[in-house]
């Protein structure tokens, strides 16, 4: 055995790793050949049209593999005056999501990849950056391909994936993102080992503010946190995922400060009347309108900002939000979080129908209550070491 850490995952591209926000994880003596490819692959940066940008520009290690530049709302593509319009989410767990389908017992959709499901698994969700021209903007799936030929890994992609694994374009597109997956099916992202993993597996302790907080969080009467965002052992006694995979409108507002909306019309063509309807796009169906898939929480602290559309700078601020959306008057007009905040008032949801008014709105906490549910969710962050 050797110990197989995320400082050895690569350096191209994604700039150094950083390697203390993960402890070693003990493997085999490498990981399989399609995930040693798709390692190569996520950060490789001349994969992009032109070369520059690779999975990991967008999803870095010590953000939980979410994007490294806090300061926009949305991510850039690999032509700087292209914008997506919408908050780069992690891609940690992400392999746990089962496939896209409607569940006809709850009557509502689960699982995808995206904050709207259209790409059912992560092998489809991986083809999806390369041909976006707001992402890495290639025209097609060849421009892709020919692209992997050139590389100095295409022998070993060869002997991952057969003989001539190249030769032939859909193909060799399925292969790349096969191998993408299985990259992201190791256990860099999913190590399980936040301090919560660790007090749930009796090796290390919660604070009392922390308990507070968890107690909050699992409430069905308080913050009923947990309802969307499982937080104990499965019957299998399974890690929690804090997700449950299924999609929700929050009543979640534009956000201003987005530059998607001031991008070409080549890229927006609605420009500032553009407005998200997310689930309800891709389905399209009315009653799914502005509707989003509900993220993990875990490693929630180092992924701001928040929600679809990066409208949350802050936690405590998202929180503030589910606890008393539905009590503060309608902010007159656009304003920003730190905005609504100062004034008392939040303004009106994006897409105003199918707002979920029953388990968040008027959740009645105090300000030392939203405190507790924050110090609880930094809990969550993956990188304890417990001590010896």
């Amino acid at each position: 055995m050797r110990l197989w850490t995320l400082a050895a995952v690569g350096l191209a591209a994604g700039g150094l790793m950083a390697a203390a926000f993960f402890p070693a994880v003990a493997q085999q003596d490498a990981p399989n050949p399609q995930a040693a490819i798709g390692r190569l692959l996520f950060f490789d940066p001349t994969l992009s049209e032109p070369a520059g940008q690779s999975c990991a520009s967008c999803h870095e290690a010590a953000l939980a593999f979410t994007d490294p530049d806090t300061t926009q709302p949305t991510s850039r593509g690999v032509h700087r005056d292209r914008v997506g319009s919408r908050n780069t989410p992690s891609v940690m767990y992400m392999a746990f999501s089962p496939p896209f389908h409607f569940d006809p017992k709850e009557e509502h959709y689960v699982g995808g990849q995206f904050w709207d499901g259209r790409a059912a698994t992560l092998e489809e969700q991986a083809k999806g950056p390369f041909l976006n021209p707001v992402e890495m903007a290639n025209p097609d799936p060849r421009a892709v391909v020919e692209k992997v030929r050139r590389t100095g890994y295409a022998a070993q992609f060869e002997a991952a994936y057969g003989k001539g694994a190249l030769a032939e374009v859909d193909a060799a597109f399925n292969h790349i993102a096969s191998a993408l997956a299985a990259f992201q099916r190791t256990t860099p992202f999913q190590p399980f080992s936040s301090r919560y993993d660790a007090w749930l597996a009796g090796k290390a302790t919660l604070s009392e503010q922390e308990l507070r907080g968890l107690r909050l969080f699992e409430d069905e009467k308080k913050g009923n946190c947990a309802a969307c965002h499982p937080s104990q052992r499965g019957p299998k006694g399974e890690a929690p995922l804090f997700t449950d995979f299924t999609y929700d409108n929050l009543g979640v507002p534009r956000n201003p400060d987005s530059p998607f909306y001031a991008q070409d019309k080549a890229f927006n063509a609605q420009g500032r009347q553009f407005v998200d309807l997310g689930l309800g796009g891709f389905v399209d169906k009315r009653n799914e309108d502005g509707k989003f898939k509900v993220p993990t929480l875990r490693n929630v602290a180092r992924t701001a900002p928040y929600m679809h559309n990066g409208y949350f700078k802050t936690l405590r601020g998202s929180v503030v939000f589910y606890n008393d959306r539905d009590q503060r008057p309608a902010c007159k007009g656009e304003a920003t979080e730190a905005q609504a905040l100062e004034r008392g008032c939040w303004p009106s949801p994006e897409v105003a129908s199918n707002v979920n008014t029953e388990e968040l709105g008027r959740l009645g906490l105090t300000e030392q209550e939203v405190d507790d549910i924050v110090v609880f969710m930094e809990t969550l962050t993956d990188g304890h070491r417990p001590r010896e």
